[in-house]
């Protein structure tokens, strides 16, 4: 009797003791569950019921007596309509829905965004995340299939895939310059966290979680931001120019050789020479005497500012004697259309008496000489 009542299961519970298993599959090898028997479901757990490789019966936390009123679907495919109490063989898997927070990832390859300031540059991104079954159903039949003990480590590679590829799209469109991306870094962990959640949904998995610990720069980009700052620090050229000379000096105290010495010595010598100066009193510089007084003169009379017409491109202004100028040059003829302040429009220069007059102060060409 003894023999028999042990190949009947009365208990069926997990009591998880690892920090990363995610489905885990009660042993009950070739053992029938009694019906009346037990099932213990802890917080942050939930038992998925699994006949003939058909997900029977889903079990939220709680403690369940095994009858067929609490077993609907599992009681209509053994065919229990009239509460048939014999043992019955079923696979009971225990999916564990708290947060897994020890999850890390890093794109292994560098991002490619385009910075409003520095143009393209090469970003490189690492952190972690938090990770959480919300439909145990989905995962068994998406994921972890008939596995015995599904890990996290199964489906760490496949979420940080989806977090690399989402990363570049995020960084892209985000529109938030380089220099600021330290200061949204929640806000972006955030869109992440809700962007990775709906595509996520369709295996029962969850982000509620994610952390952008650091964006780093390529070196180059680096150190030009580091020669922007220190510009910023020191506030003028001047000063800029002391302290580079001061870093010569340290690295050519630090290379023994003689050509170091020479330079050391120079450097040094030169900004010896800046320090006196400024060290020594600047004197004011004398005051220039005052001009002689003399009588006010009345001031010029205004000139006549006139525009021409050459070649369908206006030009000018000039005045008289520019335009006697022009005349002699040939550039302004009497058909050329002039215009000044006053006219009502354009006309040409032979209808306008104030330039008309200036062509006869004006002596004709040369002959050609023999």
């Amino acid at each position: 009797m003894d023999r028999i009542r042990g190949e009947f299961i009365d208990i069926i519970e997990w009591t998880d003791d690892s920090r990363d298993t995610i489905v885990w599959r009660f042993p009950r090898h070739e053992n029938e569950i009694k019906m009346g028997a037990k099932l213990v479901v802890r917080e942050s757990q939930t038992a998925v019921f699994v006949n003939e490789g058909q997900i029977a019966d889903v079990f939220t936390p709680g403690t369940y007596t095994l009858e067929t009123q609490n077993l609907p679907v599992l009681s209509t495919l053994k065919g229990w309509k009239y509460g048939f109490h014999s043992p019955f063989k079923a696979e009971v898997y225990f999916v564990t829905t708290r947060q897994f927070t020890d999850l890390k990832w890093g794109t292994q390859n560098p991002v490619i965004v385009r910075d409003p300031e520095f143009g393209m540059v090469r970003l490189r991104a690492f952190g972690a995340f938090a990770a959480r079954v919300v439909d145990a159903a989905a995962l068994l039949r998406e994921l972890a299939g008939t596995d015995p003990q599904f890990r996290t480590e199964e489906v760490q590679e496949y979420l940080r895939q989806l977090i690399v590829g989402r990363l570049a799209n995020a960084l892209a469109t985000a529109g938030v310059p380089m220099l600021d991306l330290a200061t949204r870094q929640d806000g972006l962990g955030a869109r992440l966290a809700g962007a990775l959640t709906e595509e996520l949904a369709p295996v029962g998995i969850a982000v509620p979680k994610f952390i952008i610990e650091n964006i780093s720069l390529p070196p180059e980009v680096e150190a030009a931001v580091d020669a922007r700052s220190r510009m910023g620090i020191v506030g003028n050229l001047d000063q800029y120019t002391q302290l580079q000379a001061a870093d010569a000096i340290g690295d050519a105290a630090r290379n023994p050789g003689a050509a170091g010495e020479g330079v050391g010595l120079g450097v040094g010598m030169a900004l010896g020479r800046r320090m006196a100066e400024g060290l020594t009193p600047q004197q004011p510089p004398a005051a220039a005497p005052a001009p002689a007084a003399t009588p006010a003169a009345p001031p010029p009379l205004p000139q006549q500012q006139w525009f021409i017409g050459v070649g369908g491109a206006q030009q000018g202004p000039y005045d008289s004697a520019a335009l006697t100028g022009l005349i002699s040059a040939g550039t302004l003829t009497r058909t050329t259309l002039v215009w000044q302040n006053g006219m009502s429009g354009w006309l040409p220069a032979e209808q306008v008496p104030e330039v008309e007059r200036l062509f006869g102060s004006v002596p004709p060409p040369l002959p050609p000489q023999a």
